[in-house]
């Protein structure tokens, strides 16, 4: 993952929040090969390596937590996010669940190209990265059902696909910071924007560079601070110029340790994202979960207002935009909806396959 983006999240987050770690059970790796894994360009990759980590006991309700863009099932074992749900008495109480994170296609520790393949690496997108999660849980893991399948930002996105694509696999379903639209308006016009910064630096020379290209911070730090972080936490944290300065030069003082490629691929899944012609077929009982700050995924456009309408049994939970909220960070501070998590679980009727 790349350092800036997750110091300038955790920023954001532990300004008023005295994050402390709960007393979950260690976290496991484990990595399972996916043969002649098929993408959705036809491609086939004989060997799909797929890494995971689990919390708890195989013997517990399954969960399966979904991370965003960049990140992986370690940048999940947050304090403001594991330790606010994994621990004892907590929503996702590792002594009650068995929690699955695995590292998306792309990510982590999964298959990538910078592995070795470069550029001649599949062009994967969401459906092919919610496919491999599928593969891993039923035929790597063994399992034929899971209580709730929960992700945040590109993981609330793969959440939206897993509803839709496989409507009868879990009981509950939990999409975050994320919209069942299309991947268009401002939100992919500041990502293309990114992407062609990268590959237009002469460094990058079509993907066999010898050093990651230059403009990478540069064009990582102009979509973040414009895609998240939240107007009043911006106001908050940086109220006068001096104070604004401080936190870019702080960010771009900090080094990107990301693979350009493995960037651009990450983010340019989403081209193709678009689940909205099938909220009919969802069949789990969803919460989807949006900050009213949430730069990405901006309420007011009433998408995803609409499309829950269609769910049978859908709703919102729209955290209202305060101080202590970071428009599309906020999501990854859990502490904003435990209660409401933790009260769904308790009343969403279990189903079994």
């Amino acid at each position: 993952m790349i350092r800036m983006c997750a110091a300038l999240a955790v920023a954001f987050v532990s300004i008023s929040v005295p994050a402390m770690a709960a007393d979950y059970p260690a976290p496991k790796d484990g990595e399972w090969i996916a043969k002649d894994f098929k993408f959705h360009t036809s491609e086939v990759m004989p060997g799909l390596r797929l890494h995971y980590t689990t919390i708890g006991a195989p013997t517990g309700q399954p969960v399966l937590v979904l991370h965003g863009s960049g990140g992986s099932a370690a940048s999940m074992l947050t304090p403001t996010f594991a330790g606010e749900l994994f621990g004892p008495g907590q929503p996702l109480d590792a002594s009650k669940y068995y929690i699955i994170i695995p590292d998306g296609i792309g990510h982590g520790r999964s298959s990538k190209p910078s592995d070795a393949m470069r550029t001649s690496f599949p062009k994967y997108d969401y459906t092919d990265m919610v496919d491999a999660q599928y593969r891993l849980v039923t035929e790597g893991l063994g399992i034929k059902h899971l209580r709730l399948v929960i992700g945040n930002s590109m993981g609330g996105m793969h959440s939206w696909i897993w509803g839709v694509r496989y409507p009868q696999m879990m009981d509950v379903l939990v999409p975050m910071a994320s919209q069942p639209t299309a991947m268009a308006a401002r939100n992919w016009m500041l990502r293309r924007m990114m992407l062609e910064t990268i590959r237009t630096d002469p460094d990058y020379n079509g993907g066999n560079y010898t050093s990651q290209p230059r403009m990478m911070k540069y064009a990582i730090a102009a979509y973040r601070f414009a895609s998240a972080g939240g107007t009043l936490g911006y106001q908050t944290l940086a109220p006068t110029a001096p104070q604004a300065d401080k936190i870019v030069d702080e960010q771009l003082a900090l080094p990107v340790i990301a693979d350009a490629n493995d960037y651009i691929y990450q983010w340019e899944a989403s081209h193709d994202y678009d689940p909205s012609a099938g909220m009919e077929k969802i069949e789990a009982t969803l919460l989807a979960i949006n900050a009213a700050d949430d730069e990405r995924n901006p309420p007011e456009t009433g998408v995803t207002e609409a499309a829950v309408k269609r769910i049978k049994n859908g709703r919102i939970y729209l955290i209202p935009a305060n101080t202590e909220t970071r428009g599309h960070l906020t999501t990854g501070n859990a502490r904003f909806y435990t209660k409401q998590l933790q009260e769904l679980l308790q009343i969403a009727p279990q189903r079994t396959m």
